[in-house]
């Protein structure tokens, strides 16, 4: 209702817009008048006609149900008059069994002649049979005739052998010999149904659709008897039969059901199983190749649209059926080759494969539907992981080889390295080797033309390029160890064997640079960036270890001069030490610029001149009391010395700078008591206030005592806070330098 008031608000809101329409009201009110008037009348003569055509129904209505009553009554009365026509013919049970006498004559005479000419018939039939047969995929001239033949035959056992059931059994054992050879004609004509069955495609290509036609009428005709049977046996279950009933009902128990269709379909499901199974015994030991010349399946699918389609009903659905016949035998194949563990470029190529499969069968109009479920269900991605697996157990057996291999010459060390063709030392063919073994693996990735999968490959290689790399840090580490702790008991060659790893290392550096080289083009940002990191990862690796190298045979060295370096500053330096620790750095020095790599030839001067510089620095920052002048005198020789031997190695223009902080070192020594902040002033611009240094120097020299040394560092000390003077940005080699207590200055003499 208040819909109503709203909807009517509305069209007044529509005529009154403005107060000069109110001057218009009577008009409105008249010309709405007349319309309701016109619409009371349409509507008053539609229910009129509404209401007749309602009456005219139901009056036909009445009519139809009398009639259907009457219907019904007449037909219960012609019932009840056929129910039981004894009750109105009165010889009706003579005439019942006059008949049933005369039909027994007849079958009876049928049985006997059927009986006599079978044996002729059978021999005709066999004749017919085995001249088709002798030629599978031909023309099959007589296949109509010898169905019709055999179905006669068939029908005539089926139904003596149904009345012969109530028969003794010795009747029965006779009738049963009878029988014998049409049996057997009756095996080999199924047979022969379902070889044609299974010659299908092979029957079409040679020319002959015809002998199809005829395959799958002989098979409608079976169906149908097949369904008659069926129905027959059926409907004497539900209900009582009379006499005619009866006898078909005794042909339809006779019948042998042959299911002739779903065996025709079966046999075609079967052979495209077969052929599969044939194609990959042929290829079984190369499943690439099983792959590439899959081309046959297309071609048969291609066939079957076009040619053997037309030559099935449409309820066959035939295309349907081949297709997933094709599509399941595919995957059975392939989950087959899966499961033989087939190596890495297999599984690649399967899985190229799998994605060209999709396309062509989407180029050929196939129905997705018929292709379920998906090969390898749909997981195919996991050929991938498979392939990653696959990858990653090569790798680890193949340099878990290499790596036992290698370690076991590394520490035996039976003979030296050998020598390449640039005259350094080298191992027999290790980075080589491994890399010969990663290079092969990422070309078959990248023949995938996946990023994808070459990123994880190349991470996979990272990780075992980084696992060797560690394990060669241990070994240096233990040999080194055996080295030092029993030089006698090891074998000997291990400064050799070093150096022989280091180039192995710088070598093996190169080798990923160029790889790296080759795959960046190869592959878009979103894989470059990973593909980079992993690499440039592995480089620093093998520089890591090549490091590691180095700073092993700096140890080496220095392994050798504890004697002599323990003696720094202390009574026997005064003697002059120095010349021995550089013609012991200078004999090692002399294998090591023959047989090293330049590259790490020049890291390791850098880092021998360090280590040397921090040694003779802890040893004065360690120092007892020097004995001055001489002191400063046998520091000058020192530094003379060193840097004639260190000039050998490297410019002594560079040299001046490692060597300053001795210079200014040796300054502070010489400095007296009042210039001392001088020399420290012009020491700490560079390195800092290192006062615990600088404490520990003043304390060891002789010719200043405590309250000298005293207001030195009180000086020192105050200016530094004044100045606010601290460690420089870049740290210097005064930050590796230790200052011992006096404890430990007493153990390590």
């Amino acid at each position: 209702m208040t819909a109503a008031h709203a909807s009517a608000a509305q069209a007044i809101g529509e005529y009154l817009q403005s107060p000069d329409d109110l001057v218009k009201i009577s008009a409105y009110r008249k010309k709405l008048e007349k319309e309701k008037a016109s619409i009371d009348a349409r509507l008053k003569s539609g229910v009129k006609e509404q209401l007749q055509a309602t009456r005219e129904g139901l009056r036909k209505l009445l009519g139809t149900r009398s009639n259907v009553q009457a219907i019904k009554d007449e037909m219960v009365t012609v019932d009840r008059q056929c129910s039981d026509p004894a009750n109105r013919v009165s010889t009706f049970d003579q005439i019942s069994r006059v008949s049933m006498v005369h039909r027994n004559f007849e079958q009876t005479e049928d049985m006997v002649n059927n009986l006599l000419e079978m044996n002729a018939k059978l021999a005709t039939i066999e004749q017919l049979l085995e001249a088709d047969r002798q030629e599978v995929v031909g023309p099959a001239p007589n296949l109509l005739v010898i169905h019709y033949l055999l179905n006669q035959l068939e029908s005539f056992r089926n139904q003596t052998m149904h009345q012969a059931k109530k028969a003794s059994l010795d009747s029965r054992n006779i009738l049963a010999r009878w029988f014998e050879q049409l049996n057997t004609v009756i095996e080999q004509f199924n047979e022969y149904i379902t070889q044609l069955a299974e010659n299908v495609l092979n029957i079409v290509r040679a020319g002959y659709p015809d002998v199809v036609v005829r395959l799958i009428k002989i098979a409608e005709i079976e169906g149908r008897e097949d369904e008659k049977a069926i129905a027959i046996r059926l409907v004497k279950k539900a209900a009582k039969l009379d006499a005619a009933s009866k006898f078909k009902s005794m042909q339809a128990n006779a019948r042998v059901i042959k299911h002739y269709r779903s065996k025709i379909m079966r046999a075609i499901t079967e052979s495209v199983a077969h052929k599969f199974e044939a194609a990959w015994e042929k290829n079984k030991e190369d499943p690439v190749n099983f792959l590439n010349t899959l081309q046959w399946m297309y071609q048969d699918i291609i066939r079957i649209q076009s040619d053997v389609v037309p030559c099935f009903p449409p309820d066959y659905d035939i295309e349907a059926h081949y297709i997933k016949a094709y599509h399941k035998s595919l995957n059975a194949t392939i989950k087959d080759m899966v499961a033989s563990e087939p190596g890495a470029s297999v599984l690649l190529s399967l899985f190229d494969w799998l994605k060209s499969y999709k396309a062509d069968t989407k180029d050929l109009g196939i129905r997705p539907e018929l292709l379920e479920p998906p090969l390898l269900d749909g997981k195919e991605q996991s050929l991938i992981e498979d392939y990653l697996n696959v990858i990653i157990k090569k790798l680890d057996e193949w340099s878990a080889n290499l790596m036992k291999t290698e370690v076991e010459e590394f520490s035996a060390r039976r003979d030296p390295p050998e020598v390449d063709a640039d005259g350094l030392y080298g191992t027999q063919g290790g980075a080589g080797i491994l890399f010969q073994m990663v290079n092969q693996q990422i070309d078959l990735a990248m023949d995938s033309g996946q990023g994808a999968i070459l990123s994880r490959v190349v991470h996979e290689t990272n990780r075992v390029m980084r696992s060797l790399q560690d394990q060669w840090v241990k070994v240096i580490e233990a040999e080194y160890k055996k080295q030092i702790s029993n030089p006698e008991e090891v074998a000997p060659g291990l400064v050799e064997y070093i150096i022989a790893l280091a180039n192995d290392q710088i070598k093996s550096a190169d080798y990923t640079e160029v790889l790296l080289a080759r795959l960046e083009p190869a592959v878009n940002e979103k894989y470059r960036v990973p593909i980079n990191e992993r690499l440039n990862d592995a480089i620093d690796g093998y520089l890591d270890v090549a490091k590691k190298c180095t700073q092993t045979l700096i140890d080496i060295i220095f392994n050798d001069l504890k004697p002599a370096t323990k003696n720094l500053f202390q009574p026997p330096w005064y003697d002059g030490i120095m010349r021995q620790i550089v013609e012991t750095m200078r004999d090692y020095m002399t294998d090591y610029q023959t047989y090293l790599n330049p590259s790490l030839l020049e890291l390791l001067i850098e880092d021998l001149l360090d280590a040397y510089l921090l040694i003779y620095l802890n040893g004065l920052a360690n120092a007892g009391k020097l004995r001055m002048p001489e002191a400063t005198e046998q520091v000058r020789d020192d530094v003379r010395i060193a840097f004639q031997f260190f000039s050998t190695l490297k410019p002594a223009k560079e040299l001046e700078d490692y060597f300053d902080v001795v210079e200014k070192i040796l300054a502070l020594l010489e400095a007296s008591r009042d210039m001392a902040f001088l020399s420290f002033w012009e020491f700490a611009q560079i390195h800092g206030p290192n006062i615990a240094f600088v404490e520990s120097l003043m304390k060891s020299r002789g010719d200043l005592d405590r309250s000298a040394v005293g207001e030195v560092m009180d000086s020192i000390k105050r200016k530094v806070k004044e100045e606010g003077l601290t460690d420089p940005p870049e740290p210097t080699i005064m930050k590796k330098v230790a200052v011992q207590n006096s404890f430990s200055r007493f153990l390590n003499r």
